[in-house]
């Protein structure tokens, strides 16, 4: 089979849920030829995705403009939307084009429109993944502005179009699809290394894909507390370590610390949960994904919501104190990952009549 896959760059999360339903997909189906569209770095895809692909560097998607992990830029993406839309019709038949001289067996994409509303008019079956979508973004943002009605309605039908679109848990209720089907959680287990700290507790300090540097220089020096901090970023603080110190994979770095800090994220959350990571919080301003998120992390890990001035001045003591004291709840059960990948070969099944 011929998969084409299209992974959204707004931010990470979207290729820590697609990559390990790629991975269980190539041993479901030994052969599979797998091309694949991201704006994203190629070393960060090889690194999640463990299987050959061919990459066409660029992006359908867009999702949001962001000032900064937390924040959006509303008159930027309220201009970028109308351009893309501006004659929408012809946007399809270029990716339609573009299909055809690809030509895939069959579409996945997490979690960009176009690909789909192209392939449904070339009568290539495609699925969509993700647990957001953004048209319920659109909404929630522009739905009371008078040109945007247009535009919802056209990216709802392209969503619409699709053979299903499979919403991991967590997730929003995407109410307005009626092809939908619900999966469960996604993610990855790491591998726990010793980081060599001399018994000092390890905390991850990272805010995503998105840039959003912390004044990490600025907190105060805390006895047996190291922070490993985002490697984008200069931090000279004493007590701070770059994250590519530690040569690990993300997952496994995740995997081998004491806590993270960090915005809600979907891939952040679940693998967060998946590895039994506690997790220190700040709330992003007026993202609507985040309350499934946030209610389904204190089901599955130890967390805690923190201020954002705390994030400022580093006072993080007391709510780490706090979290490494809580129970710990069992560790999610990763079933997703099967049910997206029996629902693709199922699909895949159908339209060739085998």
């Amino acid at each position: 089979m011929h998969l084409f896959v299209d992974i959204s760059s707004h931010g990470f999360g979207h290729l820590a849920i697609t990559a390990p339903v790629l991975n269980a997909l190539a041993g479901r189906l030994p052969g599979l030829r797998l091309s694949l569209r991201s704006a994203l770095p190629p070393a960060q895809l090889q690194q999640r995705i463990g299987v050959p692909f061919e990459l066409i560097a660029g992006s359908s998607d867009f999702g949001y403009w962001m000032i900064d992990a937390t924040h959006i830029d509303r008159a930027a993406s309220a201009a970028a939307y109308r351009q893309v839309h501006a004659d929408w019709p012809a946007r399809i038949a270029t990716e339609a084009i573009f299909l055809e001289g690809l030509q895939p067996d069959l579409v996945l994409t997490n979690v960009s429109y176009l690909p789909l509303a192209a392939a449904s008019a070339l009568g290539i079956p495609c699925l969509s993944l993700c647990s957001l979508n953004w048209a319920e973004l659109f909404q929630h943002f522009f739905g009371a502005e008078p040109w945007a009605a247009t535009i919802h309605q056209e990216i709802l039908a392209a969503y619409r179009s699709a053979d299903a679109f499979l919403r991991v848990t967590p997730g929003m209720p995407m109410t307005a699809l009626d092809n939908l089907q619900a999966i469960g959680p996604i993610s990855q287990h790491g591998r726990r290394h010793d980081l060599g700290l001399g018994g000092d507790k390890a905390v991850l300090v990272v805010m995503g894909g998105i840039d959003h540097p912390l004044p990490v220089d600025n907190w105060p020096a805390t006895p047996g507390i190291r922070w490993i901090v985002d490697g984008r970023f200069p931090c000279h603080h004493p007590s701070a370590i770059p994250h590519p110190a530690f040569n690990l994979t993300f997952t496994d770095l995740l995997a081998s610390v004491d806590a993270v800090v960090t915005k809600p994220g979907y891939g952040m959350f679940t693998e967060a949960a998946a590895n039994g990571i506690s997790v220190l919080y700040q709330r992003r301003d007026d993202w609507p994904e985040q309350d499934s998120l946030i209610a389904w992390l204190h089901e599955h890990a130890r967390c805690r919501e923190v201020d954002p001035s705390r994030l400022l001045n580093g006072d993080l003591l007391d709510p780490l104190t706090t979290v490494w004291h809580q129970t710990a709840p069992p560790v999610p059960d990763l079933r997703g990952i099967d049910q997206a990948v029996d629902k693709i070969c199922n699909l895949a099944n159908a339209r060739s009549g085998s």
